[in-house]
């Protein structure tokens, strides 16, 4: 049976790629402006842009009869991804569905239980981000003074970046995690992804404890992980 929704770990420019390489190789759907191809960007995907993302799930596709619809963002509220559960459970006839996040952590059971991870040769692997390369160069000084600055901001939109930016890092210390493991058991290694996997889940709420997520990663992330 053929899947109808997908998940896929990227930046948004190569999980669309990856996207766009699924559709034109499986069903034939192809081309930029193909009109039955809808792509959405986000940096913040909320539960507004879940509910414009399902209007257009509803209409019928334009020239064939499959359609499909790319979401990427660089985060997703949880209650977003609860928004587009229904969507990614029945998609309407023909229509399928890709949302690309820079990690799955953050994605809900719920919602990665209602698609399949795109992965291996048709989505690429997460990079390290610079913001993360040089939060893990940094001394213990330093790495303190980005969490410092990152959990403070003068407005909602400033607040809102600095939480984006914490979450590059994180997913960038995770990605360099599984890089180094390079399918070997190391058990420091491995208990930063445990780490990593426990606390980035919180810097998908509104109230993020950005501070302490980065403090916490600043203590146990080796400086030579990259």
């Amino acid at each position: 049976m053929r899947h109808h929704a997908f998940v896929i770990e990227a930046e948004a420019e190569a999980g669309i790629a990856a996207a766009r390489d699924w559709l034109a190789r499986e069903l034939g759907l192809a081309g930029r402006n193909n009109p039955d191809i809808v792509e959405f960007v986000y940096g913040l995907f909320s539960v507004e842009d879940a509910r414009r993302v399902g209007a257009f799930a509803a209409q019928a596709p334009v020239a064939g009869e499959h359609k499909a619809l790319v979401i990427a963002a660089g985060r997703a509220y949880h209650e977003a991804q609860n928004a587009l559960l229904k969507l990614f459970e029945e998609p309407p006839e023909g229509t399928y569905l890709f949302l690309i996040l820079p990690s799955l952590g953050g994605l809900l059971p719920t919602m990665r239980s209602r698609a399949a991870v795109l992965a291996g040769e048709h989505a690429p692997a997460p990079a390290v981000s610079e913001a993360a390369r040089a939060f893990l160069a940094a001394n213990a000084e330093k790495r303190s003074a980005v969490a410092k600055r990152l959990a403070s901001g003068k407005d909602d939109d400033e607040r809102r970046a600095h939480r984006d930016e914490a979450l590059a890092i994180v997913n960038g210390i995770e990605a360099a995690a599984y890089a180094r493991l390079h399918g070997k058991a190391s058990a420091p290694v491995v208990a930063l992804l445990k780490d990593v996997q426990a606390v980035r889940g919180y810097l998908h709420d509104r109230s993020a404890p950005v501070r302490l997520v980065l403090e916490h990663l600043a203590l146990v992330a080796p400086k030579d992980l990259v």
